[in-house]
């Protein structure tokens, strides 16, 4: 049973039901989102009762949002199950949740906290997409009660995500994604707002942001409802990363002030050195793609030709970016591919028809 068919919930739904040995059933607050779910053929059948669902369940996944998942696990706890239930949930901070997990007493419960990194700009069951998961990371952080076989048996109603499962404590999971996902967001919303300040004295500044800042700030259009709720439950750890942040600020004003051209470029140079160092070929959470870089240029249909030469070559593209496109000049695409195989090929394809591609090291 999936409870919360939302965005995450409807697509875990979905990927789920794939598999005809699994039947489904869904469970939403909202009467349109439960009609939506059957409409889209998220689920095989809704439950209009979260007690009387869970009850022919066998595997419950909670994906909604922390406070109700809270609730939930409460409720749960209360219950007399017939049968063994395994539970786990979604949400991106661990703490809270895995803390009300250890003050679970029924022995019926076995509880294993799920992380799935992957999502998308839209929301709601609208939205949902069974090949959501794939290639992501899929985090679990099982509880002190939950077995092995649990664990193994969780895996494999979730295997038709196609994600990549990694086991973590709670502590590692939140202090990670804290260091990748969620400090990044809080500075990204920051330097909106820095920007939105500085508008008042130069008022064009909103048609000169584009390129660094368009990347860098993107993820700050994110839901702010969720990441409120996100940055609250991690607030600890968030709290001593900015503590960190402002004396690395410091660092850099004091080498600004002292017009320290060698130590400055030694600091931009490590940043480089380390960045440039990340696993993106390794299965880590940086998905491991094969990048190409290509110029084009600013005229009509300029984008499908050159994913047309690919797919003539039956080429799959991974994911495709416009780093940079502005009126009547050269911009560029960094198309990323799966393997090394299949950017070298498509390097080659797009060369002899006279594109400039080139493959950063």
């Amino acid at each position: 049973m999936v409870a919360g068919l939302g965005l995450i919930g409807g697509s875990l739904a979905m990927s789920i039901k794939s598999r005809q040995q699994f039947h489904v059933l869904g469970f939403d607050t909202q009467e349109e989102t439960n009609k939506l779910a059957l409409e889209k053929g998220a689920v095989d059948e809704i439950c209009t009762d979260f007690i009387a669902g869970v009850e022919q369940a066998d595997i419950l996944i909670l994906a909604t949002p922390i406070p109700i998942t809270l609730q939930y696990i409460k409720q749960l706890n209360d219950m007399t199950l017939r049968k063994k239930l395994v539970v786990t949930d979604v949400s991106s901070v661990k703490g809270n949740v895995m803390k009300q997990s250890a003050e679970i007493t029924n022995r019926a419960l076995a509880f294993i906290g799920g992380h799935p990194m992957a999502g998308s700009h839209k929301q709601g069951i609208q939205a949902a997409k069974a090949h959501l998961f794939e290639n992501a990371i899929y985090v679990l952080t099982p509880s002190e009660d939950a077995a092995l076989e649990d664990v193994e048996r969780l895996k494999e109603v979730l295997a038709p995500t196609k994600a990549r499962f990694l086991v973590f404590s709670t502590e590692e999971h939140d202090e990670m994604t804290a260091v990748i996902s969620h400090f990044p967001h809080l500075i990204a919303s920051s330097l909106v707002h820095q920007a939105r300040n500085w508008q008042e004295t130069h008022p064009y500044l909103e048609d000169l942001a584009a390129g660094g800042f368009r990347d860098i700030t993107r993820i700050a259009s994110s839901n702010p409802i969720l990441w409120k709720d996100i940055f609250l439950q991690n607030r600890p750890i968030l709290i001593s990363m900015l503590e960190d942040w402002i004396r690395e600020m410091e660092q850099v004003k004091s080498l600004l002030n002292e017009s320290n051209g060698e130590a400055t470029e030694e600091y931009l140079m490590q940043a480089k050195q380390y960045r440039d160092g990340l696993p993106v070929k390794k299965r880590g959470a940086i998905p491991s793609f094969y990048d190409i870089y290509v110029d084009i240029h600013d005229q009509p249909g300029a984008l499908l030709h050159v994913i047309g030469h690919l797919a003539d070559k039956d080429i799959s593209i991974k994911n495709i970016e416009i780093l940079e496109v502005r009126e009547g000049i050269t911009g560029v695409l960094r198309i990323s591919f799966q393997s090394s195989k299949e950017q070298k090929e498509s390097k080659r394809v797009l060369e002899d028809r006279n594109y400039e591609v080139t493959i950063e090291d």
